[in-house]
């Protein structure tokens, strides 16, 4: 019998669960066990596990979250606390480790590696910018509920003859601005690949104001979002010392509403595309996830993350994903465009 270890790395979103649960079961189908990691890569370091048996995990398929809990510790950077995490997989008799993570944690994932741990990927999160994947879990959710408070915000807007600035999620790429802002039929789209001209924002709102023929507008923009030429820093700073985004959709609104004297609203989803209930299809997607890198860890294999390509899962080597962004497809940008909804980008 071996013994399998399991941690959900980074931020939550909706799925993690669902792969806990795909690789606990099939794992069991296979005589193995799992070993739970509590709050990410901390959990190894610290020696903080959980015993997964069935009975833990059946019933979380539709859960949000992550009953593991999660944290971005990266213990690898660190030769004392390198030294942690291996006695920690001696001591439990880990055989290989499973990481459900985004593109930092397969970074981490990788200097484990390094260090001699057998170690099987799977990507996650709401922005979708794991290199080497096509999709990630927490993507649709996030997507279907950025889409859903578009919806609501337009019947105020339009109520209200206003100007409604949505600020969605995603820190270094557009996915889930452009893809919620596709599906929402919003009328400008901002996402954080190019630094916006405060001009060209004004020009863009007055232009869609003047030609649609109606007096509200929809405006998505992504937290990542800057001015060009701007000092002003969008980032709030945390009591640990590290900072978060956030205030960009505050600015925006504030500039249109100074600069063409339009009634101009703000709303910040934030993390409610973090919450709750996965879709169907993140909880299909994370138990497809779940039995593929188990039943390959079982088997011996290790050293890569689990991708999807063109709905067909294959192994993408830790080493070429690590620490790696994904870009936009070119395709939904063009489809944007097509829409006149990228006047900015």
């Amino acid at each position: 019998m071996k013994n399998i270890g399991i941690l959900t790395a980074g931020g939550d979103c909706p799925g993690l669960n669902a792969a806990i649960r795909s690789v606990v079961l099939s794992a069991k189908s296979m005589n193995a066990e799992v070993v739970g990691f509590l709050d990410g890569f901390s959990g190894v370091k610290n020696n903080r596990t959980t015993n997964l048996a069935t009975s833990d995990v059946e019933w979380i398929i539709d859960r949000g979250g992550s009953i593991l809990g999660c944290s971005g510790s990266n213990p690898f950077n660190s030769l004392e606390d390198s030294n942690k995490c291996m006695q920690t997989i001696k001591k439990h008799n880990i055989y290989g480790l499973i990481v459900i993570g985004g593109n930092s944690s397969m970074g981490t994932a990788y200097l484990g590696q390094q260090k001699g741990l057998k170690i099987i990927g799977i990507p996650k999160t709401i922005d979708n910018d794991v290199y080497g994947t096509d999709v990630t879990i927490g993507f649709d959710t996030a997507v279907q509920i950025a889409t859903e408070a578009i919806d609501r915000l337009k019947t105020t807007a339009q109520s209200h003859d206003r100007v409604m600035v949505i600020e969605t999620m995603g820190r270094d790429v557009g996915w889930l601005s452009v893809a919620a802002g596709i599906a929402g039929g919003a009328d400008l789209i901002i996402t954080p690949e190019k630094l916006m001209d405060p001009r060209n924002v004004v020009q863009a709102v007055i232009k869609i104001h003047e030609n649609s023929g109606r007096n509200y507008i929809i405006i998505v923009v992504g937290e990542g979002a800057k001015f060009l030429n701007d000092s002003k820093q969008t980032e709030i700073s945390r009591p640990d010392g590290a900072t978060r985004l956030g205030g960009i959709g505050t600015r925006v609104a504030e500039l249109i509403a100074d600069q063409t004297g339009f009634d101009t609203r703000v709303s910040v989803i934030g993390h409610l595309q973090r919450g709750g209930p996965p879709s169907p299809r993140d909880r299909l997607l994370a138990s497809r996830f779940g039995v593929y890198a188990t039943k390959r860890l079982i088997s011996g294999e290790s050293g890569f993350m689990v991708a999807d390509n063109g709905g067909n899962l294959i192994n993408q080597p830790l080493e070429t994903v690590a620490n790696k962004v994904k870009k936009v497809d070119p395709q939904l940008l063009k489809i944007a465009r097509s829409l006149e909804t990228l006047d900015v980008y």
